[in-house]
């Protein structure tokens, strides 16, 4: 299959579940409102070696939020039920309770719940306060410009994490044109994340490493340096390669996001686009970059 004529190989991308949830943060103003979704996603890369793997999902109007302000949906990922509740406490005290006018309420509809907020109320030291509307119980925290305001529980599911493709390119400068553009795609797709700095990865990873202490190490069959000391996965005409990575909350938004990453990605100067698997090893989810491109998959 070719497209803009890029080829893209007849693989799959190897994916496995992940638990995850998602915040709904507001502010005064969008800028701050951003500014707590970025900080609250801080260093939540890769579970290879972060506690989670976190991103804005989606910029949210005035009439999308429960106080009727601006605000952004954070998705947050991590490998277990007990890791996410673990990270969603110390995100949403030290990134969200700490920024300027915000306030944190549950976006994910479910029936398994973390009491998070409830925890979180601890640091009123004894002045914090409740408020029941509807079903649903908040906390207000007293703070020097007024009160954080916290939903008491988070809502938490089964997502799916690892979607991923690569995208080789002549030259530097051409494969990182497309990455970008991947991302950019990407990001206006709701329900899945690119968690990797600007959506981008550098250095794909594979499991495993020669030394014992690392749970990964680099996909050395995708760097070009040293690709006559192994079996190459580089054609001779690519001298670059970036991967994308997605995180989502159903098999379809990675579905989604990766068909319209791979299409975004299709420019002058790419010579191929691939994905990583391991021969069905990693993980149940694979997604066929042929069938995603004929949207003949969910």
């Amino acid at each position: 299959m070719q497209i803009n004529g890029v080829n893209i190989e007849d693989t799959f991308a190897e994916a496995f579940p992940m638990w995850m949830t998602r915040l709904i943060i507001t502010a005064d103003s969008l800028h701050w409102a951003q500014v707590a979704g970025n900080y609250t996603a801080g260093l939540a890369i890769s579970v290879v070696g972060c506690s989670c793997e976190a991103g804005i999902d989606t910029i949210l109007q005035e009439t999308d939020t429960p106080d009727g302000r601006p605000g952004v949906a954070v998705l947050i990922f991590a490998f277990t039920h007990e890791a996410l509740e673990k990270t969603l406490l110390t995100r949403i005290g030290q990134a969200v309770l700490t920024t300027p006018t915000t306030a944190c309420y549950n976006g994910l509809e479910s029936a398994d719940r973390v009491k998070t907020g409830a925890k979180v109320r601890y640091f009123g030291d004894g002045y914090q306060a409740s408020k029941i509307i509807g079903s649903r119980r908040f906390w207000r925290i007293p703070t020097a410009d007024g009160e954080f305001v916290v939903e008491e529980a988070f809502g938490v599911a089964k997502g799916v994490g690892g979607g991923n493709f690569l995208i080789l390119g002549e030259n530097r400068l051409a494969a990182l044109k497309a990455a970008e553009a991947a991302a950019a795609a990407i990001g206006t797709a709701p329900g899945v994340i690119a968690p990797f700095p600007g959506g981008i990865c550098r250095s794909p990873s594979r499991p495993g490493s020669r030394y014992k202490n690392l749970r990964a190490s680099t996909n050395a069959a995708f760097c070009p340096t040293i690709r006559t000391r192994l079996e190459s996965k580089l054609p001779e005409n690519v001298q670059a390669a970036y991967e994308i990575v997605l995180d989502g909350v159903s098999e379809q938004a990675v579905d989604n996001g990766m068909r319209l990453g791979i299409l975004a990605a299709c420019l002058p100067g790419v010579i191929k686009i691939t994905a990583g698997n391991y021969g069905g090893k990693l993980g149940p989810y694979h997604f066929h970059l042929h069938q995603i491109l004929k949207g003949e998959t969910a």
